[in-house]
């Protein structure tokens, strides 16, 4: 019974290390941050991006309800670039002008 107990995370009083090891499986930690890291994802590029993309962020939490937008995959990522690159392209194509954020 301890072995499922363990497995479920459920023993965190008997080995705390290895309930820290479940935590961080849980939330992707480790492996799959250095992999999201790589592929130009995570909390170092969110720090990265342009004042258009933090407020495609903004709309996308606060209106759209999708949830915390700090550390975001590079899948998620590419596609804030590829509305913000559409956004900069209508202005341009309305008013003939860069628009005035400039990209990243």
């Amino acid at each position: 019974m301890d072995y499922v107990k363990n497995l479920a995370g459920g023993n965190a009083q008997k080995n705390p290390e290895q309930a820290q090891q479940t935590q961080q499986t849980s939330s992707g930690g480790g492996f799959m941050d250095s992999i999201n890291s790589a592929l130009g994802g995570g909390q170092k590029s969110e720090a990265k991006e342009d004042h258009l993309d933090k407020g495609i962020d903004y709309v996308q939490e606060k209106f759209l309800g999708q949830g915390p937008q700090n550390n975001e995959s590079a899948i998620e990522q590419a596609k804030d670039e590829k509305i913000s690159d559409f956004i900069r392209n209508q202005y341009k194509g309305q008013t003939g002008k860069d628009f005035p954020v400039a990209d990243k």
